[in-house]
């Protein structure tokens, strides 16, 4: 991470800080692409997939965004989320105090990125649509527990499955 980061001032869409939330419970922040991206509607139903194991463990998913909240809920709820916390960030500037960078070319083009685009775009139907937000902007996840980042996946490029299961395990 780039800067110190303020939980505190980190609000989600239900009026809770990313502090308080972490002060209840470890939370799961998955900071997503943006919503016309096939890998970011993948991240939605990989992590709705393990809500069992978030239940059991009482981890509390949080979705970082780039739209508005109309939008955001939109979307959330495609993907079986409803009534989940999530921050909109469309200036970006949660990703950046999270280490989280613009991609290259390289990263968002690879011959191992549309091979994975087409997995989860076309093979499992998470399809994939215009940019809503940054396309440039890539992804992360974030386990914090008592305002502190206990562990991370910063992706490498924009199609990375992160192991959901093995980033929650440590807790």
């Amino acid at each position: 991470m780039t800067t110190e980061i303020n939980f505190k001032e980190i609000i989600s869409s239900k009026g809770d800080s990313l502090h308080d939330l972490s002060m209840k419970s470890p939370i799961l922040v998955n900071f997503l692409r943006h919503f016309g991206c096939t890998f970011c509607r993948e991240a939605m139903s990989d992590i709705f997939k393990i809500k069992d194991s978030l239940i059991e463990k009482n981890i509390t998913p949080v979705f970082v965004h780039m739209s508005d909240n109309k939008t955001a809920e939109h979307w959330l709820e495609k993907y079986n989320w409803t009534d989940v916390h999530h921050v909109s960030d469309p200036s970006c500037e949660l990703y950046a105090k999270f280490g989280l960078v613009k991609a290259t070319v390289k990263q968002l083009t690879g011959l191992g990125t549309w091979i994975r685009g087409f997995e989860a775009g076309v093979i499992n139907g998470h399809g994939m649509s215009t940019f809503i937000g940054d396309g440039f902007q890539m992804p992360g996840v974030f386990i914090i527990n008592q305002a502190k980042v206990i562990n991370s996946y910063i992706h490498k490029v924009s199609s990375d499955r992160p192991d959901y299961l093995k980033l929650i395990s440590s807790i």
